[in-house]
């Protein structure tokens, strides 16, 4: 009897160790982690002097930060020995949800971007969230400067990483890499979701906005400047809220953490978008498409959303979301979750 006591106490010590066993990985991986982070943050402002500069890379290591706490972690895909890809992706990922790829626009990196959809999305969705080439860690010696090259290093990337069949959520000018990745990797891309974004807009259309934005255009894209950047943020969100009243010192520091490197390629790719002939001959995607505008929208005028489903046809509908402007992620964001949430799952 005291030996089956003993075993039988054995046994609900083993049990007990087994349960306790991945928590205590997850609470040391959670830790080891943030001394990572902060390790890479002390190593990173070691060429700053500027106080300022110093709390606006403090505020981009914060942001890694919750991205952890959101289940992501960063990785690193080397596609070939001049191009390298930096991801944020779903650290265990769930074979209930199904995967949504995240495509920023210009104005920061992926993390600045999307700091108001991370938390939510990644409730219902296995996130992948890379930063396009030249923004944040991603960057390349290669000379190609289109989306067309862009979207195939996403998807190479995408590839690496496992997954093999997902939907597309994209702002401004990621929306013209979602496009060519739908066309060019119909056996990838499941559903397409395009916010503000002109493709499709014909050479006329495009003289006629490059026009209304003045010969400053390149320089609102990739601000160099106080000013520059203000600029944008009046011309792109509607709501601006407590950024408009930022000392511009704290926007010179802005501008330090995530324009000045690469600023040259960064240049080269708004070039690239505003000189180029549009595609006469664009192609009709396979795949359902949402597309969200907000009806505020300045840099891309509300009728381009309309013209854009007029060109793709019956598998496409259009949602307008009001009192928003251009950076729909950054005036409304609640409501472009949910719109989100109910296409890629398939919500009536």
């Amino acid at each position: 009897m005291q030996v089956a006591k003993k075993e039988r106490q054995s046994h609900r010590e083993h049990s007990y160790m087994a349960m306790a066993y991945p928590k205590l990985c997850n609470v040391l991986s959670f830790y080891l982690a943030t001394i990572i982070a902060i390790s890479q943050f002390l190593i990173s402002i070691l060429p700053y002097l500027n106080p300022i500069t110093l709390l606006i890379t403090l505020a981009d290591a914060l942001l890694s930060l919750y991205l952890r706490s959101c289940g992501l972690c960063p990785c690193t895909v080397e596609l070939d020995d001049q191009t390298t890809m930096n991801f944020w992706v779903a650290n265990s990922r769930r074979s209930n949800k199904p995967a949504l790829v995240m495509l920023h626009g210009y104005g920061g990196n992926s993390k600045w971007q999307f700091i108001h959809q991370v938390g939510s999305l990644s409730q219902s969705f296995n996130l992948y969230i890379p930063d396009l080439l030249f923004f944040g860690k991603s960057y390349t010696n290669r000379p190609e400067r289109t989306e067309v090259f862009q979207a195939k290093c996403v998807a190479e990337g995408l590839k690496r990483l496992g997954a093999e069949r997902f939907a597309v959520y994209s702002v401004s000018y990621g929306g013209y890499v979602a496009y060519w990745m739908a066309e060019m990797y119909p056996e990838l891309v499941e559903k397409v979701v395009v916010v503000s974004c002109g493709v499709g807009m014909t050479e006329e259309q495009k003289r006629e906005q490059i026009n209304k934005v003045g010969s400053n255009a390149l320089n609102l894209l990739v601000p160099e400047s106080a000013h520059d950047l203000r600029l944008l943020v009046n011309l792109t969100v509607h709501k601006p809220g407590p950024s408009k009243w930022v000392p511009d010192i704290f926007l010179h520091g802005f501008i330090n953490v995530t324009y000045k490197q690469h600023r040259k390629e960064k240049l080269e790719l708004a070039e690239h978008l505003l000189r180029k002939k549009t595609d006469i001959d664009l192609p009709i995607l396979t795949q359902e498409t949402l597309i969200i505008w907000g009806d505020k929208d300045d840099v891309f005028p509300v009728y381009l959303a309309y013209q854009l489903q007029r060109q793709l046809g019956p598998k496409s509908k259009v949602e307008i979301i009001k009192d928003t402007g251009h950076a729909v992620n950054m005036d409304s964001p609640i409501s472009l979750n949910a719109l989100i949430t109910s296409f890629v799952l398939g919500y009536s």
